[in-house]
């Protein structure tokens, strides 16, 4: 298939792919330009080059087959290098610009996100990033975030992640309730204090008593669905919550507790659209975000030579092809 893809003409391919993209000969035809007549003639030519057949025809829809998905890979690779080749003709090879949707809960957004946001107006001026704080799992298949944050491996055979790290969340108080109640430290010490519940279905609850903690729904003295919402109840002063450790860390207000029961681990993910990946200022924030991420300590204070690897790294990763992007860290994406 190789020697047919080299020698396939680009608007057929381009009549291929936007096809295959947006799942209707009349849609496709309207972005390029095109007649409906045309473009269909075109998609046959690319179907009788190959020897294969790209579409089956359902209603008005133009459905993907086996064949054209194992093509349409290929065909977005020579798409971004074809728009490579176009900026750099005229001058604004470098430029990264446009705006980037950035899908995190709550705390992460508010404390591990403003100094990558940071970093990227040092790299890319002219990129604007929108943070969407959410606690649900954004839907990147329907676009309401480019990029999401997730603490699972995302499953839907559309979407890319990469496995930045695993990550800890210890328990916490504020000051004033360890001072009122005193300072837990054992899973036998939990029975006796109050708790920042995250449902009344009995999921956290269930979680808890699976991480050794055998409480009881009398043990919850109130219950916030959103992370931020339950973080501020914890700075109240209404009992003890789990909260990731770099950001209890930016909390002075905060007390660890239960320091004998082992942290809760879990996986930090980046996800993001499969078809994104070729998009030049969309991986430069996954790439970014995966490299600061990756060292929690860099998301700490001001070092100089922090931000200078991370300014170092994101710079290069700006002016590279998208082509040799989409190298870079396959063992850790899938």
């Amino acid at each position: 298939m190789r020697n047919c893809i080299d020698d396939l003409d680009w608007n057929q391919l381009k009549a291929f792919l936007e096809t295959a993209e947006l799942g209707s000969l009349s849609a496709a035809a309207r972005k390029l330009g095109l007649a409906q007549a045309t473009l269909s003639r075109q998609v046959a030519a690319i179907e009788a080059q190959l020897g294969l057949t790209l579409f089956e025809r359902v209603g008005k829809a133009m459905a993907i087959t086996s064949s054209g998905q194992a093509l349409l890979e290929h065909a977005r690779l020579m798409g971004a290098a074809a728009e490579d080749l176009r900026l750099a003709a005229s001058g604004q090879s470098q430029t990264v610009e446009g705006v980037v949707q950035v899908s995190a809960t709550g705390p992460v957004a508010a404390y591990l996100l403003p100094p990558l946001l940071h970093r990227l107006a040092e790299i890319a001026p002219k990129l604007l990033v929108e943070v969407i704080s959410s606690d649900a799992i954004s839907d990147l298949m329907r676009r309401e975030a480019d990029i999401a944050i997730r603490h699972m491996r995302p499953e839907q055979p559309d979407l890319i992640g990469r496995f930045v790290r695993q990550a800890s969340a210890g328990f916490y108080a504020s000051r004033s309730w360890v001072q009122a109640h005193g300072h837990p430290r054992s899973a036998a010490d939990a029975r006796r204090c109050a708790f920042v519940g995250a449902d009344r279905d009995g999921r956290y609850l269930a979680y808890l008593r699976g991480h050794g903690l055998d409480l009881k729904e009398t043990n919850f003295s109130c219950y916030s669905a959103d992370a931020s919402t339950s973080l501020a109840l914890m700075r109240a002063g209404l009992g003890i919550g789990a909260m990731m450790e770099e950001i209890a860390a930016e909390m002075p207000d905060l007390q660890r507790v239960l320091d004998e029961v082992a942290p809760i681990q879990f996986p930090i993910w980046l996800v993001t659209h499969r078809e994104l990946r070729t998009s030049r200022r969309i991986r430069l924030v996954f790439d970014v975000l995966a490299e600061v991420l990756g060292h929690p300590g860099q998301t700490q204070g001001n070092s100089v030579e922090n931000g200078a690897h991370a300014k170092g790294g994101a710079v290069r990763l700006a002016h590279e092809g998208a082509s040799d992007l989409l190298t870079k860290n396959d063992s850790e994406e899938i």
